[in-house]
Formats: structure tokens, sequence, C-alpha cells
């Protein structure tokens, strides 16, 4: 992508942070750059170009944060370095996490399915780690891993709303996780 381009999502991406998709002009977008509204359409060909792009790009830093914790670590330890990545990728960036957590409602057609599918993998993803720590007995063994998943998640997505720059996010996904695995850990029986 050119140095234009990604300047251009980034500012789409601060704006509908800040104030909605529906709620963010093209106009509004150019002013940003300072350019004329008419300049963006020779890298654009709609708003939904400018979404569509911070979706995959939130898609990827969370996914990202995932694929770098080693399958041979104990799933609690999974689960700590997932909340870890996620509240990190919020942190790092806020304007990206915020669109893909609030506005890809917006998205429309394949690109929508497209978002919806890698959202489903992230919670998949999530999912198996606390699956995985039930079945090997390390949680209790009567855990809903998508309940445990959602619960998680709808936590560390919130953040957004919250975190305070420059906020230790490590500490924070640390009492998290304390908070959330240790009262599923009360339960577990060694797997028969």
């Amino acid at each position: 992508m050119s140095t234009r381009r990604t300047e251009l999502t980034r500012q789409a991406a601060r704006l509908f942070a800040a104030k909605g998709y529906h709620g963010t002009s093209i106009g509004e977008i150019a002013a940003a750059l300072g350019v004329q509204k008419g300049s963006l359409y020779a890298h654009i060909e709609s708003k939904q170009d400018l979404l569509y792009e911070t979706m995959l790009e939130g898609a990827q830093a969370f996914h990202g944060g995932l694929d770098a914790i080693p399958d041979q670590l104990p799933a609690t330890e999974k689960i700590r370095l997932a909340l870890r990545s996620h509240l990190r990728v919020v942190a790092d960036q806020l304007d990206v996490a915020t669109v893909f957590v609030q506005e890809w409602r917006y998205l429309e057609g394949e690109r929508r399915d497209e978002i919806l599918r890698e959202r489903r993998r992230y919670e998949d993803r999530i999912r198996g780690f606390f699956r995985e720590g039930r079945d090997l007995g390390k949680l209790r063994t009567d855990l809903d891993d998508a309940t445990a998943a959602l619960l998680a998640l709808s936590a560390a997505n919130w953040a957004y709303t919250w975190l305070q720059p420059g906020r230790d996010t490590d500490e924070l996904a640390d009492s998290f996780y304390e908070l959330l695995v240790d009262g599923m850990r009360g339960y577990a029986t060694p797997p028969a």
C-alpha cells in the first residue's frame, strides 16, 4: 500500500473511531489530509474501502498476536498471553481497535462476510485455549469454553473505552487473567 493510501486509511480510522463510520464524511477525511474531496477518489472508490482496510488491519493485528503464542505452552499461559496481546493491540492501535470492535456492522456484502469470518476465527482461537485448559484438567471440568471466551473477549474488547494512555497493558492483562482464570480453576479435576 502506498504511503498516501496508508495515511488516508489512518486518518479514516481516527475519524471513524471518534465519530463513527456514518458520522464521518468523505469531506472530513479529505480535510484531515489537507486535500480536496475529489482527490481522494484517486485512491479509493468509496468510504467502504477505508472501513474495510481498517477492519483488515485490525484482524491482522489481533490474529498476529495469537500467531506469536507458542503451541507448546500450557493452555492457561496461552490465555494469559492472548489477553496481553489483545490489550496491547488496543493500546497500540486504539483507533483501529475501536473501529474493529464497533464499526464492523457497517461493512457491506462480501467484505462484511469476510470480516465476520475473521472475527469468528479469532473468537474460536481464544475459545480453543479455554477448551484445551478444560480438557487437560487445568480449568474447571464443567467450563463452557464458548462462555469463557466471550467473557474474556468482552472484557478485553471494551478496553478501548477506558484504557488510559501509557498504562502497562501486560500488567492489566495479567490482572484480567488472574480474575478470570483463577476463578475457572477452582473446580478442575484431573481427566480420567
